[in-house]
Parts: structure tokens; sequence; C-alpha cells
């Protein structure tokens, strides 16, 4: 299944793409595709639905039909540094001993195409095409080998950083990541069913029809099983947490001279098999 919220912001609804890329309301279904909805039991319940039973939505996603994250009531956006080996090289920094954490806030989560802020200040906004995994099935200290039995699904997210904020104004990476508009997710929550191999994923990211970044997920450092039994060592994991789980090389500051982000820019990147996002950049 592919589940998605449409609508206005602050005022999106469930929905969840037909076979024939049309959105479906799942209102009268489910609240919100957030917090119990990605359990185990619920998706099933929801892949035993005839999608022709439900109301069509008028508009084309993500033409005329605006789509918000595609995760609601996030409660953790947990975020993976330097976890692909070349990328870490582009940056001047070792491969960690252990993966690097950080947070980018809730607040920064945005729908695939809406438009990405340039902070008030900024003078190095990046871009990172990201697989995000959600979580369905809570836990702590969850082994490895039962990792993928947590997963309701799989996104696009691009990372939007502040590289100026994040590496040279003390303290930790997260002032450079939680701006408002800084966390793109969508367009919609593939579930794990339908990604039989998350490392095996080619993701792609474009400014201004350049392409930037081209990368697999088959080179991450530590995979997506690891890193779900690593974090749960250190938090619990909830539905709808979400884990960003690094970039491929090819970000701007990794280019020799380094670029950034400009106002009127446009971005437009993707991860197989889970869509595509696009944004507007802007002066916030």
């Amino acid at each position: 299944m592919k589940l998605l919220r449409y609508g206005p912001v602050g005022q999106e609804k469930p929905g969840v793409l037909d076979a024939l890329g049309q959105v479906r309301d799942l209102s009268l279904v489910v609240p919100d595709i957030a917090n119990g909805v990605l359990l185990p039991e619920s998706l099933d319940k929801l892949r035993e639905l005839n999608l022709e039973d439900l109301p069509l939505v008028a508009g084309v996603p993500q033409q005329g039909l605006r789509l918000g994250p595609c995760v609601g009531q996030v409660g953790k956006c947990i975020c993976i540094g330097l976890n692909y080996a070349d990328h870490a090289a582009e940056a001047g920094m070792p491969v960690p001993p252990e993966p690097v954490v950080f947070n980018k806030w809730t607040s920064g989560l945005c729908g695939p195409d809406d438009a990405v802020q340039i902070p008030r200040g900024s003078v190095k906004t990046d871009w990172e095409v990201e697989l995000a995994v959600v979580i369905g099935q809570g836990g702590r200290y969850i082994t490895e080998a039962d990792a993928m039995r947590h997963v309701a699904g799989y996104c696009v997210m691009n990372d939007v950083s502040e590289r100026d904020f994040q590496l040279n104004r003390s303290g930790t990476w997260d002032k450079g990541k939680g701006h408002d508009t800084f966390g793109p997710l969508g367009p919609w929550l593939v579930t794990a069913d339908e990604v039989p191999d998350p490392q095996n994923l080619a993701l792609w990211l474009e400014v201004d029809g350049q392409r930037m970044q081209n990368g697999s997920t088959a080179t991450m450092v530590y995979k997506v099983p690891f890193l779900i039994s690593y974090l749960s060592q250190f938090m619990s994991l909830q539905s709808g947490d979400v884990i960003s789980t690094g970039t491929p090389p090819g970000v701007g500051m990794g280019h020799k001279p380094p670029v950034f982000l400009r106002a009127g820019q446009t971005m437009r990147l993707g991860v197989q098999g889970l869509g595509q996002q696009t944004q507007k950049v802007v002066q916030a």
C-alpha cells in the first residue's frame, strides 16, 4: 500500500493511492496515518479494503492536490549522520565507529512538495536525499534479527541542513537540522511488504535539473536492521517514529568549491519505488 495525507497545511486527511494513481479517502476508516494505525494488525485491515469502495478525492496528487508529510503526529524524527562511506569521505570525516545520531525537530516536517525555506542568516543551506524508515510496532532493546518486524514502511526524506549552523555554531548538529521546512517527507508511506530489500534502492537528487546526488542504499555503513536495534538501546521506539538513514555523496558541502541553495532554485529528488519530491527554495 501507498498511504498518504492530503489537503491544506494542518488539515491533512488520511488517504491511500489506488492502482490508477488516484487518491482514495480513508477518513471514514482511520483518523490519520499515525500512531496505532501503523501497527501490523491495523495495516492488515487496511489491506483488506476494496479501494474502489472508498471515496475518490478530486485532483492529481502532487499537482493540483497537495500532499502533506506522509506520517502524522510524529513523536520522534531520528537521523543518522555519515552513514555512507563515500559521503563521509567528501565531508572530510572518518566513518564513525558507531552511528552518529541527531534529531530533526518534528516542527520541521512538511509535505514532499512544499517550499523549503532558507533560514534568516543562512549562508550554507544544503540538500540530502535519504531513505526514511517508519516504525510500526514499537519496542525497546529490539534485536537485529527481529528489527524488520517493527517497520511499518518506507518513504523519501530530504534532510535539508544548514551547514554553518550545524558545524560552526558550537554544540550538537541539531540546530542546523531542525528549521521549519527542513524535513520534506513523502509523497507516500510505502508499506514494508512492497519493499522486499531496503538495502537495494537507488536514490538521487537534482538542483535546477542538474544531478547532484546518485547513490544506492546498498552502500550504507549501518543497515536498517542494525539501526533499529541500535537506536532501541537508547530510547523506546514508538509507532510513527521516523528514522532517516543518511545520505549518499553529492551534497553541496562536498563540492569543490562548495555550492549551497539559493532562493528561486528547485530541488527534485527520489528513492526507487518510493516516489519523488519537488521543492521550490524560498527565503524565510
